[in-house]
């Protein structure tokens, strides 16, 4: 169950940071609004999940993917173009998430 509200907290944050450039440095009321309810959910959600997961351990998975995830609807919603170096950054980022979750002892499996 841990994971799930990892899950939602996950998709709020990106919810929330697609909507950030979307507001127009908030001064589109339809996204700012978005902005504002996603990012509680999620920090709600994270909430939740630290009560059972290492605050460290949490925050890596939820801003690891949450990076990978708002890079990938970055490039294809808003047109953002990733260099090698970027994509060799984000392959590491995947890498540690993986790592995280195959090997750590210290997450719940």
């Amino acid at each position: 169950m841990i994971y799930l509200y990892l899950a939602v907290a996950i998709a709020a944050e990106v919810i929330g940071t697609s909507a950030l450039k979307a507001s127009d440095v908030f001064t589109r009321l339809g996204p700012s609004v978005i902005v504002v309810v996603a990012y509680a959910v999620a920090f709600f959600f994270l909430a939740i999940v630290v009560r059972q997961m290492n605050v460290g351990i949490a925050y890596a998975i939820w801003s690891g993917l949450g990076i990978v995830l708002i890079t990938i609807i970055g490039t294809i919603w808003f047109g953002e173009r990733l260099d090698t170096a970027a994509i060799i950054g984000l392959g590491l980022i995947i890498a540690g998430v993986v790592t995280i979750n195959l090997f750590s002892n210290t997450v719940p499996h």
